[in-house]
C-alpha cells in the first residue's frame, strides 16, 4: 500500500512537471519567435526569415527617435528604481511594525494600484494632470511610473521584515546604538536581498510600462514601449523584433539576478 502511494505521488509530480512545462512553452513560445525575426533582412515581418542580417539592430540603435526613447526609459527606470525603493521601504517599516488606528486602511490604499486596473489609473492622471497642463512632463511620468512600483517594493520589504528577528536590533541598542543605526548597520544588511529584489522589480515595471506612458507622455515623452506600440500601429517594421528581442535578455538577466540575490541570502540565512 505505501509503495501503492508513493508510486501515485511521484505519478503526481511528474504530470504536475509535465503541466508546467507545457504552460512554460505556451507562454515563452511567441517570445522566442521573435528572436529569429528580428534577425531578418526583409522589411516584413517574415518567418522564418530568408536571410539574416543585423540590419534592423542597427536601425534601433542610429535613429535618434529610438535611442532617445530608449534612454528616457532608463533614466524613468533608474529614477523610479531609487524613488519607489525609498518609499517602499519606509512604508513597509511603518506598515509592519507600526501599531496605529486606520493601519489595514493605509495598507489596502497604498497596494490599491496592484489592484486597480492600469488604464483605468492612467485616465484618472491624465484628467488630473491634463487640467495642470503637465501632461508630457518626464517629471509626470517619474511620479505615476512611481505610484505603480511602490506597492510592489512595499510587499517584497514587508515580506522580509515580517522574518526579522528585532531582537537583534534591541541588542544594538543596548550596546550604544541609536535607533537609526541599528536599522542602517543590522536591520537593512540583512532585509537587503529583499530591497534589492524590490528594486528591481520597480526598475522592470517602469521600463516595460507603456498604458500611462501612452495617457501621459503625450507627443513630447515617448519612452521605448510606448515608441514601439506607435512603430506597431504606423509602421510594423522588424525593427520592434529587434528591441523586443533586447528586452527579453534584459528581462532574462534581470530575473537570474533577483534568483542568485535570493538564493544568497538563503545560503547565509541557513549558515545564521
Amino acid at each position: 500500500m505505501a509503495n501503492g502511494d508513493r508510486v501515485g505521488s511521484q505519478r503526481g509530480w511528474w504530470l504536475l512537471w509535465l503541466f508546467g512545462a507545457l504552460v512554460a512553452v505556451y507562454l515563452v513560445l511567441p517570445s522566442l519567435i521573435v528572436i529569429p525575426l528580428s534577425f531578418s533582412d526583409s522589411v516584413l515581418l517574415k518567418f522564418p526569415p530568408e536571410k539574416l542580417s543585423f540590419r534592423w539592430y542597427q536601425n534601433f540603435l542610429s535613429k535618434p527617435e529610438w535611442t532617445g526613447a530608449l534612454l528616457l526609459s532608463l533614466k524613468l527606470g533608474i529614477g523610479v528604481m531609487v524613488s519607489a525603493t525609498l518609499l517602499g521601504v519606509l512604508a513597509a517599516i511603518g506598515l509592519v511594525r507600526g501599531r496605529f488606528p486606520g493601519r489595514n486602511t493605509i495598507q489596502a490604499f497604498l497596494l490599491s494600484p496592484m489592484i486597480v486596473p492600469t488604464v483605468v489609473t492612467a485616465l484618472a492622471m491624465y484628467y488630473f494632470y491634463s487640467h495642470l497642463r503637465l501632461v508630457g512632463n518626464p517629471w509626470i511620468l517619474l511620479i505615476s511610473h512611481t505610484c505603480l512600483a511602490t506597492p510592489i517594493v512595499i510587499v517584497i520589504v514587508s515580506a522580509s521584515l515580517q522574518n526579522f528577528d528585532r531582537s537583534l536590533e534591541y541588542a544594538a541598542q543596548i550596546f550604544g546604538a541609536t535607533p537609526f543605526q541599528a536599522f542602517m548597520k543590522v536591520t537593512l544588511p540583512i532585509i537587503r536581498p529583499g530591497v534589492i529584489t524590490g528594486a528591481l522589480f520597480a526598475f522592470i515595471l517602469s521600463f516595460d510600462e507603456v498604458v500611462i506612458a501612452a495617457f501621459i507622455g503625450g507627443y513630447r515623452s515617448s519612452t521605448l514601449p510606448k515608441k514601439m506600440f506607435e512603430n506597431v500601429r504606423d509602421e510594423m517594421d522588424p525593427t520592434v523584433a529587434a528591441i523586443a528581442t533586447l528586452l527579453v535578455i534584459l528581462s532574462i538577466l534581470l530575473i537570474l539576478a533577483i534568483n542568485l540575490i535570493n538564493r544568497r541570502a538563503g545560503r547565509a540565512g541557513r549558515r545564521s
